[in-house]
């Protein structure tokens, strides 16, 4: 077997590929070298699968002195743009950049990591323990729809991730990263690929005489089209009408953002505005996709569990999102403004090893949000 990846060796009739790339990587930032190549940048064809463009970026709702709060805005990653407190404040529009596609030929899976040459890319994130040397499958022709992101977490992997699937089933297998330990499938992962008829193929390691990767993070409207694709095959398998909003709980979940009084503020708002109340860890994605539909505010603590809210709501309603002052995030921001949504928030203030929300500041709030 011929190729242009560093280390590689085959034996036997069950075409095991051996390979060093990976160890080679780690003696290379041992010994404090320069940063790896991009595997991207080996690609023998790049091209534009839908060009740049400019969307609006209007202001989210908040009371005043709510930003002034904030004691830690979240990674870089997440504001690609300015600023996050610019981002609240509205920045009229933004330029999107273009979503692309990339060729690269005879390239290795290991753990997470795609390895050619001297480059590399992190389909997820870092492993824990010694990577494996032997690769037992290869592929003729494959397309990578995964993510760090979107494998650490779920709110992640069911916006962005799933999204970009059906590029890669134009390309390829449609492949991602096989679960772990340490990153282990989300529960109702299975349930919704059921219903969006994902069959992806999950690996630890694999050949690739061709693979191809996207850059798929700009909010145009061709990734506009392909979510709302999804959201009507999700929102099919259930029958729903309006109503006010729902309540999403977090409790102690996830990375902890712990809400002191949550359950204060749902029972509050299913009392004073009519709200349902969800908690997604205790149902099926049937009875979680019906509670969510047809809301006109999705609210709750930021994090993943709102996802199964936002996914589906519909334009012109409403993403409520309560932050911890310690960390603030945009990402449910940059959703709405793609698909013609409303964004709020209100920061906490700090309570112990967790954050409260005050009540009446909500109610404002909500006040403010577009009917």
């Amino acid at each position: 077997m011929e190729s242009d990846v560093s280390d590689v060796n085959t034996t036997g009739a069950d075409r095991k590929i051996w390979s060093l790339a990976a160890y080679r990587y780690l003696a290379r930032k041992r010994l404090g070298r320069k940063p790896s190549e991009n595997v991207k940048n080996l690609a023998v064809k790049s091209w534009d699968i839908a060009p740049s463009e400019i969307t609006p970026a209007p202001p989210a709702f908040f009371l005043p002195g709510q930003l002034e709060r904030v004691t830690g805005w979240e990674e870089a990653r997440f504001f690609p743009y300015e600023h996050p407190r610019r981002t609240m404040e509205g920045l009229g529009s933004v330029e999107q950049r273009p979503t692309r596609g990339h060729l690269i030929k005879d390239v290795l899976l290991i753990d997470g990591a795609l390895y050619k040459d001297d480059a590399i890319f992190w389909l997820s994130d870092r492993p824990n323990g010694l990577p494996r040397i032997v690769v037992d499958r290869e592929i003729e022709r494959g397309a990578a729809y995964c993510s760090p992101y979107g494998n650490r977490w779920f709110g992640t992997w069911l916006a962005e991730d799933c999204v970009t699937y059906p590029l890669a089933c134009n390309e390829g297998v449609p492949v991602a990263t096989a679960p772990s330990a340490r990153f282990p499938l989300y529960p109702q992962a299975p349930d919704y690929e059921e219903w969006l008829g994902m069959q992806p193929l999950r690996l630890h390691s694999a050949f690739f005489r061709e693979l191809v990767l996207f850059d798929d993070s700009s909010q145009n409207t061709n990734q506009y089209l392909r979510h709302r694709a999804m959201k009507e095959k999700i929102l099919s398998r259930v029958s729903y009408q309006s109503h006010p909003g729902v309540f999403i709980l977090r409790g102690n979940t996830g990375d902890l953002r712990l809400l002191r009084n949550e359950l204060e503020i749902a029972e509050h708002l299913q009392k004073q505005r009519g709200f349902r109340i969800l908690d997604p860890t205790k149902y099926d994605l049937p009875t979680i996709v019906a509670t969510c539909a047809g809301a006109r505010v999705v609210a709750g603590v930021e994090g993943s569990q709102l996802i199964h809210g936002v996914n589906i709501l519909a334009p012109g309603a409403s993403v409520l999102t309560l932050q911890p002052p310690n960390r603030f995030v945009c990402f449910y921001k940059f959703l709405t403004d793609r698909d013609q949504q409303h964004f709020g928030f209100v920061v906490g203030t700090p309570d112990g090893d967790g954050f409260r929300i005050d009540l009446n500041e909500l109610e404002r709030t909500l006040d403010l949000l577009p009917s």
